[in-house]
């Protein structure tokens, strides 16, 4: 009996003395309490504060058709929209599931299509005066729920246009499927992910156990170790990504149509500024769990926003500009016009220079505030 209090009493001491560390971290609690409170109030805004859900519809008139886009859709979605230039909208007003405005773009065939693969659009409709075409990939959810809205707005207009008849044709060329805009993310989310855990939870680590300072008694290079790291990670990079590719051709049918320059390019720069980017996190804190919050401050807001799993254009249109300047989402984005569209150097240039000059930059004040103990 004497034992078994003598040994509640040390459990006490023991959580007690632990959780007084934890509270003399303000950083600790920080990334463990608030930053999640954050995280999700800043979602939460962007999914579900909003008075509309707003979706974007690719429509492709008749060839030559300049002056019956109105009639056209006005027989067909009857008078729900308002034509404007070459768009129109229609909003459909629901109290319990909310209302849902549908903005249809009306572009060319070929428009269509690169707005599809860019993630821009789920849903295309063709019309020439009598008949519509619902173009979509099936596997696709959100082109389903958008497939189903515009019907429902068609069938409402029925009675303007009685002789309209809908076909459905499914989207399944390499480009237009969801896999197709999912894969190229991936690929960019997993050098992220490399370079931020593989280099700065590393470097953390090692500062943490008096690694670094042991290195610097010794005659090496400073720098060397930083290029060390960033290479062995660049190195794994090249397989990893060697076999993601592999398995979607194979298992999925997905080819490169662009330039493989351009894509090397992208991914030397990918690689630059995520590596850069890692070194900076990691330049001054040795506790492991403030440098934990540090990555997942930087990594998780751009894998949530940056058009990896779904378009980004589903966020509020004030911070889309912000979103389409972030590192993971121009080396998607990147990486997607040449999978995709058949992009060459020419039309990702911006995208590599940016990347690596931020790469650069961000590497070199690291390397000026690195603490090396």
């Amino acid at each position: 009996m004497k034992m078994k209090s003598i040994q509640n009493h040390q459990l006490y001491r023991l959580v007690a003395a632990h959780l007084k560390e934890i509270v003399r971290e303000p950083a600790v609690l920080f990334w463990g309490i608030v930053f999640p409170i954050l995280m999700a109030w800043g979602l939460g805004v962007a999914f579900t504060n909003k008075s509309d859900m707003k979706r974007e519809v690719a429509f492709v008139s008749s060839v030559g058709d300049t002056t019956g886009l109105y009639a056209h859709t006005s027989a067909i979605f009857g008078a729900g929209f308002s034509p404007v230039r070459d768009t129109f909208s229609v909003h459909l007003k629901n109290a319990k599931l909310g209302n849902v405005h549908l903005h249809f773009r009306r572009c060319s065939s070929d428009e269509a299509l690169v707005l599809l693969k860019k993630g821009t659009v789920a849903l295309i409709v063709e019309g020439n005066g009598k008949n519509l075409l619902y173009r979509f990939d099936p596997a696709n959810a959100e082109a389903q729920l958008l497939y189903q809205l515009v019907k429902g707005v068609e069938l409402n207009g029925r009675d303007y246009y009685a002789a309209h008849q809908a076909e459905i044709k499914p989207l399944d060329i390499r480009g237009t499927r969801y896999i197709d805009f999912l894969v190229p993310g991936l690929l960019a989310m997993g050098i992220m992910m490399s370079c931020s855990w593989g280099i700065s939870y590393t470097i953390i680590e090692r500062r943490s156990k008096k690694l670094l300072r042991r290195m610097v008694a010794t005659p090496m290079k400073k720098s060397n170790l930083l290029l060390a790291l960033i290479t062995a990670r660049f190195l794994m990079n090249v397989i990893e990504s060697l076999l993601l590719f592999l398995f979607a051709w194979l298992y999925f049918d997905i080819e490169i149509q662009g330039s493989l320059l351009a894509l090397l390019a992208l991914f030397l720069s990918g690689n630059m500024v995520f590596a850069g980017i890692s070194v900076l996190i990691s330049s001054r804190t040795a506790n492991p769990e403030i440098g934990n919050g540090l990555i997942n401050a930087v990594v998780t807001p751009m894998m949530v926003v940056s058009g990896i799993f779904f378009s980004y254009q589903h966020f509020p249109e004030w911070i889309v500009p912000v979103i389409r300047y972030m590192p993971l989402t121009m080396l998607a984005d990147g990486v997607r016009s040449v999978f995709n569209e058949g992009a060459g150097l020419l039309e990702v240039w911006r995208e590599v220079l940016t990347l690596a000059v931020t790469g650069v930059v961000t590497f070199v004040i690291g390397l000026k505030i690195f603490k090396w103990y």
